[in-house]
């Protein structure tokens, strides 16, 4: 049964890989690779010499296991690099994305197949097989057979049944069947089993198929089977038979092991520039081994080519690979500190003519519609260069290497990828827009962390602000909800943001090159409000918006300042609110003014207009009113550094405080709007903590139907 685990666990690795990467890879992951393939099978064949010098096991025959078998074994083993397990730290350590991730994995995509086609080669050699040649002769032909007659037929067969959905477990039953078939093949032809089951895997069809396999056997393998497997090697260590005197030298040999692929990636990265510090991780990274060097280090020691001693010894040496690849790179490469507010990543601080950089997520094309319609309105021709980094979100499950290979994944995701470039090609320069640029990633990861990968995309890009989708989508008038998690996506990422952070709330107000649009900016005070002014000021600049700027000014009760953000700290007591009220009230009337003088009296297409507001009854009067003239979009800050107390009070009862107190009220159903909102967060001023807010309020009380009717 372990063996049968082996197998299925081989398979589902096959079906995973993507030859195109080997076939499509740039020199310098090639030559990484292929450094990391030779040099430490070199320097594997000296340490496994000088292993015999250092050690004397008692159950060590030198003769017996002074053999070139053993030998290309241990040099093999150390060779090995598994792209699985490396793309699934990768993503643990956030750095998939950054230029070191990209190098790793493709270089240790082609090095895994160099080292497959190694296994295929040489085992029959290393094994003592009586007909080595014809073994590997026979195991050529299979495989040629299977990649041009049995492939083109299969994928014919299997993607007809797929489109017609007429798969059940029952069916896909006999496609496993042919795993154990094809395992038979090539343990018979003088090989191994798994090699005839990684090429099965590699001849079935992607996309859909491959899915829906995937999503069936995958837990079963590797939650039931694969385990096995891995007890069977337990069973074979053997710590007793170390005496107590050699344990140095067993750690002398582990520890020479484990610097083969550092010393080979060092030198090879100094042929390319690279720093030492870099070339150190990318080998740490390609150290990690994965089921490959266990297969080879069992079959050495079933076939009496390696002592019980020496399996022992590599196998600690290769979980001490794996296991010190993540705290190795946290200390010498992933960076301490990413993200530092001296760096002031906002609109509001970039120059007038400044390029601004922007990071659009979506999680599919129906969001990526609404978010063109923001992009256009902030790329008027001429006058702002506008770069554009659209980065797909795409949720991580199983085993999922596939996603992180090509970052395509699943047939419906494929799908999704190919219409949202499509949708943003209008950005390209072959399309006429030279003062506008755009560039397509993905993000794969679980969505707990992804919010990790949208930080690291954002500060290597330098982008100034980064724009998510709302967790509802609009249908039939109403916002109904897309999926719950992109909520806690949402605010996941505004809390560590390392810039400014707008939520759009798209309502299909269409794109600017169809229609003109009206925008409505919304201000009461603070540094958000600062920002989203900022934006709304740079949207004014396109020819095809009317920007109306609604200052908003609080009287009476509802001037009251918040003392309740120093009310904790002992040092600070309600002059220091006031002081800081001052200093917020301060900016924003120079911020305004200066908005007043170069703006609103030098274009036609920008007004100004004044609302009084006096208690809390009075905002759904003014939001009611302001409803009415039929804007299109709504701007506006989310309301941090305001110091209101009445607004402070209202933020309880917000069904999503990731909108803040206005932008809940203009995107809730029951005020009936049919304008889009964009609130905007001020980077070095957010950072709330959302699971602190009160969301039982609302629930109880039916959100925001005490200050709204039913809606319209």
């Amino acid at each position: 049964m372990a063996h049968v685990g082996l197998i299925y666990n081989v398979f589902l690795t096959g079906l995973e890989m993507n030859l195109d990467t080997v076939r499509l890879a740039k020199r310098k992951a090639t030559t990484i690779a292929i450094a990391g393939t030779i040099i430490p099978m070199l320097l594997g064949a000296a340490i496994y010499s000088m292993a015999h010098a250092l050690y004397r096991g008692p159950n060590l025959d030198m003769s017996l296991y002074n053999t070139s078998s053993a030998y290309l074994f241990w040099a093999l083993v150390l060779s090995v690099t598994n792209f699985p397990v490396l793309a699934h730290i990768l993503t643990d350590l956030k750095i998939l994305y950054t230029g070191l991730g990209r190098l790793a994995l493709t270089a240790a995509t082609i090095n895994d197949f160099y080292n497959w086609a190694m296994f295929v080669l040489l085992i029959p050699f290393a094994t003592r097989n009586e007909r080595p040649f014809l073994s590997v002769i026979l195991t050529i032909f299979f495989v040629l057979f299977c990649y041009f007659v049995l492939r083109p037929f299969l994928t014919k067969l299997l993607n007809e049944k797929t489109e017609n959905n007429e798969w059940d477990n029952y069916q896909l039953s006999y496609v496993l069947v042919g795993v154990l078939a094809s395992a038979h093949v090539t343990e018979m032809l003088g090989t191994h089993s798994i090699v005839g089951a990684l090429v099965y895997g590699l001849m079935l069809p992607r996309g859909k198929f491959s899915d829906i396999l995937m999503e069936r056997s995958n837990d079963f393998v590797s939650m039931y089977l694969a385990p096995l497997f891995f007890v069977g090697c337990g069973v074979r260590f053997d710590f007793c038979s170390f005496e107590l005197q050699k344990v140095f030298n067993v750690i002398i040999i582990i520890v020479l092991s484990c610097c083969t692929k550092i010393i080979s990636t060092v030198i090879t990265t100094v042929f390319y520039n690279m720093p030492f510090r870099d070339g150190v991780a990318l080998g740490a990274l390609l150290n990690t081994k994965g089921i490959l060097p266990v297969v080879m280090l069992n079959i050495a020691s079933d076939r009496k080519i390696l002592g019980r001693d020496f399996y022992t010894i590599m196998m600690v040496a290769c979980v001490l690979m794996t296991i010190l690849v993540s705290p190795t790179i946290n200390y010498i490469y992933k960076p301490r500190k990413q993200f530092k507010k001296d760096k002031l990543r906002t609109v509001q601080n970039l120059k007038a003519d400044a390029e601004i950089r922007i990071t659009v997520c979506v999680h599919n094309p129906r969001q990526a519609t609404g978010m063109m319609s923001i992009l256009e309105a902030c790329s008027a021709a001429n006058v702002t260069p506008l770069r554009v980094f659209v980065l797909q979100l795409i949720e991580l499950k199983g085993r999922g290497t596939a996603f992180l290979v090509d970052q395509g994944g699943s047939h419906q995701t494929q799908v999704d990828t190919e219409s949202i470039a499509n949708i943003f090609l209008e950005f390209r320069p072959e399309q006429g827009n030279t003062h506008a640029s755009v560039e397509i990633l993905a993000a794969v990861s679980p969505y707990e962390t992804i919010h990790k990968d949208v930080y690291n995309i954002a500060d290597e890009k330098q982008t100034s602000l980064i724009l998510l989708p709302f967790h509802k989508h609009s249908s039939e008038g109403a916002l109904e909800e897309t999926n719950s998690v992109f909520k806690e996506i949402n605010q996941n990422v505004m809390h560590y943001a390392p810039c400014s952070v707008g939520i759009l709330v798209d309502r299909g107000h269409g794109s600017l090159s169809k229609m003109n649009l009206r925008v409505a900016i919304l201000f009461i005070g603070g540094p958000d409000d600062r920002e989203a002014l900022a934006i709304a000021w740079r949207m004014a600049r396109h020819q095809g918006i009317h920007l109306c700027m609604v200052h908003i000014l609080l009287f009476g009760k509802a001037a009251e300042v918040d003392a309740s953000a120093t009310a904790n700290d002992p040092a600070n007591g309600i002059l220091s609110t006031i002081l800081d009220s001052g200093k917020e009230k301060k900016l924003d009337e120079e911020y305004v003014s200066l908005f007043r003088l170069l703006a609103v009296n030098n274009e036609d297409s920008i007004t100004y207009l004044e609302k009084e507001v006096h208690n809390a009854d009075d905002i759904p009067l003014v939001l009611n009113e302001l409803d009415t003239e039929g804007y299109d979009l709504f701007v506006l800050g989310h309301g941090i550094g305001r110091n209101s107390m009445m607004l402070s009070n209202l933020l309880e009862w917000t069904d999503c405080p990731e909108l803040g107190v206005i932008g809940d009220m203009l995107a809730s159903n029951s005020f009936g709007s049919c304008s889009s909102v964009l609130v905007v967060q001020q980077y070095g001023f957010g950072g709330m903590n959302f699971r602190t807010c009160n969301q039982t309020t609302c629930a109880s009380k039916g959100d925001v139907e005490s200050l709204f009717g039913k809606g319209r």
